[in-house]
Order: structure tokens, then C-alpha cells, then sequence
């Protein structure tokens, strides 16, 4: 990847100040220190068995409380005057926690070069359409991210049910900075594995971000439609992640991860360029993908750390994209993308492609050490003069 291509890396505070710009209230905790990570500005996050001492102790600074029978969680709306205390608020008590933040990795590095980063936009050559097979047992991958376009890879094939992006959601009459990645994600999954039946939910919003309740009910409602539909979800790929105040992974996380089981999770590992966890990828029962370069080594932009298990090829993917066109419409081709983001899918279609020949979980995680081990891809280190 040249220079050229590469936009400026955006920090936590400049998301901050984008979303913000658009209406969306987050908090920015501990700017710059150990603990920066976003949050909900005034939610809480509270699971239905523990709700009526969590009401009880802070009756007098909420505002309003949603219940979500399904996913059996409260989310809390505080008062005005004590939305930017949810940090505190949440410390204090037992049974309570904020609501992260989680950042879409592509959007802290570069745009797609189908659009281009300078002044003339820029079209990556046609890609090869994958094949058209159909694998018997099937495969149901499911990817949560900013949707699926009826994008010609997809339209038509067994199966598939596309999840139209949003691609204008700030109304300004232009593409959003997320917007077509879910489209691109899922192209990078079935060039790998073809055969697999894609299952896309939207759970990102095409700016860039999303949080621990939408990503939780996107899990949730994947597992539910797979039960109504009398099918499995073998693979599951999220892109996004979030750090959190102390680096543990949130609860209402790790009990929807807990309930994916016997399906294998693959994440992005993020692309902050450091060790500090990212969430969900860094929780044990994940596989965290970090990207690689052309030269096989873990490229700058990419997290590191002991909790990544695997590296994938991550700079300069090329896959399957949506633009949108003047007058609203939609124009279907191809794009030139960085980041973790497409390291997790093409980790995702080798355990896919291992679970259709024996639906071993733990054969398909070996196979992923073998095909994409971490500890090889990372750089040798300086030696000390």
C-alpha cells in the first residue's frame, strides 16, 4: 500500500468529534490515558436478573428504562444531569455497566480506493467472480456487519438473502466512510469459500461505529432466525470491536458469545497498531485475526498482542463493494480496502471450508494455526545496539 492511498489514522478523539457532529451522544473516558474507550453518553446496561436492585439503587438519576425480554437486558437512560457520569455510576455499583462503543476496524485506516483517497476516484480492476457450487453438508456463515448488498456475487445464489446497506445515512448526499464494508466482507468470505451460505445482519452503522447492546441483539437474532429456519450457524465474523475502562470483556458480551456455542467466532483484531485488548476479538473463545502485509508480516495498523491467535493477508484486499450514485441509485463493483476487517473473513472461509469436511470445530481451529499462524507473521525484533 503507498501513501497515496492511505487517509489520515483517526484517533478515538476524532471519531468522537465526527459522530458527535452527527447527533450521535458518546462519551470520551480517560482522553489519551490507559482506559480511553467510548461509551454510550448516559446508558446503562443491566441484565434482567439483577434489574430491581440496580432500579432501586439508582431510581433517583434515571430518566427512562427499556426493557428487551429476549435478550433478558435492561438498557437505562439516565437524567440529563447525570449523562456524563455513566462511567462513575456504573463503577459504584454491582449489577451494571456502561455501554461500549465499538469502532468498525477499516474506518481508523484508509478508504475504499474504488472511491480513491485524493481528488479523483480511483477503480481496482475487475475481481474474478467466485464459483457457483453448492456444498452438501451446507455451511451458514454469519456476518455481522453493515449489511449485504444484492451485489451479482450474491443475487441468485442458494440461499442467499440480501440485507440492503444504508449508504447515505447522514443524508449529505454522499457515501457514507462504513458504508459498503459489509458487502465487501462477505465478498472476501465467499472468494475463500464458495460454497458457504452467507447470512448477513446489520449490526454497523455505515458511519462507522455501533455498540454492546446492537452487537449482542445481532447475535441473538442470528441464532434465532438459524433455529427458525431449522439450520446451524457454523462461522460468525465480526469486524468491529471496542476497547473498554479496564480491558476486560464486557458482560453482555461474553454471555451472547457464550450462547453462539458450538459456532465459531472470528474477529478483527482492530487497527489501533497496539496490545491493549479489543473486544470481542480478544475474548478466549474467539479467534482474533490481525492483517498482514504483502510481505507476510503483521502490517503497522494492525493490533498485536498474546490474546491474537492467527494473521491474514489484510492490505490491499480486493472484494466485492456498492456505490452509491448520484440520485440515490446503486452501482455494483469492485474495491481496494485495508484492514483487519478483511483478515477475519478469509480466516472465517478456512473454518468453513474445514467444518464442511468434518465439522470439527477444533480440526478447523488447527487448520486456521497451520494456514495463518500469528507468531510467524510477526516482525523480528530490533536488536539493542
Amino acid at each position: 500500500m503507498d501513501q497515496e492511498q492511505i487517509q489520515e489514522r483517526l484517533g478515538l478523539d476524532d471519531l468522537h468529534r465526527i459522530w458527535a457532529s452527527y447527533g450521535h451522544e458518546m462519551l470520551l473516558h480517560d482522553p489519551g490515558g490507559n482506559g480511553e474507550c467510548l461509551v454510550r453518553r448516559g446508558e446503562l446496561l443491566a441484565p434482567a436478573d439483577s434489574l430491581d436492585p440496580v432500579l432501586d439503587r439508582y431510581r433517583r438519576w434515571i430518566d427512562r428504562v427499556h426493557h428487551d425480554e429476549d435478550l433478558l437486558l435492561a438498557r437505562i437512560r439516565l437524567r440529563d444531569a447525570e449523562r456524563d457520569h455513566c462511567v462513575d455510576l456504573a463503577r459504584e455499583g454491582t449489577g451494571v455497566s456502561v455501554n461500549n462503543v465499538h469502532v468498525g476496524s477499516p474506518v481508523m485506516f484508509g478508504t475504499p480506493v474504488m472511491f480513491g483517497t485524493g481528488k479523483e476516484a480511483e477503480f481496482t480492476r475487475p475481481v474474478a467472480e467466485p464459483p457457483w457450487v453448492e456444498w452438501e453438508p451446507r455451511i451458514f456463515v454469519g456476518v455481522l456487519d453493515t449489511g449485504c448488498d444484492p451485489h451479482p456475487w450474491f443475487a441468485g445464489r442458494s440461499g442467499f438473502e440480501a440485507v440492503p446497506e444504508e449508504l447515505d445515512a447522514d443524508d449529505d448526499s454522499g457515501q457514507d466512510r462504513q458504508a459498503g464494508h459489509g458487502t465487501f466482507v462477505s465478498g472476501v468470505v465467499l472468494q475463500h469459500a464458495p460454497g458457504a451460505i452467507v447470512r448477513p445482519r446489520r449490526v454497523l452503522s455505515s458511519l462507522g461505529f455501533t455498540d454492546d447492546y446492537t452487537v449482542a441483539a445481532g447475535l441473538r437474532a442470528l441464532r434465532r432466525a438459524a433455529q427458525r429456519r431449522g439450520e446451524p450457524v457454523d462461522v460468525v465474523v465480526l469486524s468491529s470491536g471496542c476497547r473498554t475502562i479496564d480491558d476486560r470483556c464486557p458482560d453482555v458480551l461474553t454471555a451472547a458469545l457464550e450462547a453462539m456455542s458450538p459456532a465459531v467466532v472470528v474477529a478483527a483484531a482492530g487497527n489501533h497498531g497496539s496490545t491493549r485488548p479489543f473486544w470481542p476479538a480478544a475474548a478466549p473463545e474467539v479467534l482474533a485475526v490481525a492483517a498482514t502485509g504483502p510481505d507476510g508480516k503483521v502490517a503497522p495498523f494492525s493490533n498485536t498482542g498474546d490474546w491474537v491467535d492467527a494473521a491474514a493477508p489484510g492490505v490491499d484486499v480486493r472484494s466485492s463493494f456498492v456505490r452509491l450514485t448520484s440520485g440515490g441509485g446503486r452501482r455494483y463493483g469492485y474495491a481496494r480496502w485495508s484492514g483487519t476487517s478483511f483478515a477475519a473473513p478469509r480466516v472465517a472461509a478456512v473454518v468453513a471450508t474445514a467444518l464442511q469436511a468434518d465439522r470439527d470445530p477444533a480440526r478447523a481451529r488447527e487448520l486456521v494455526e497451520h494456514f495463518y499462524p500469528y507468531a510467524t507473521a510477526l516482525p523480528e525484533p530490533v536488536a539493542a545496539e
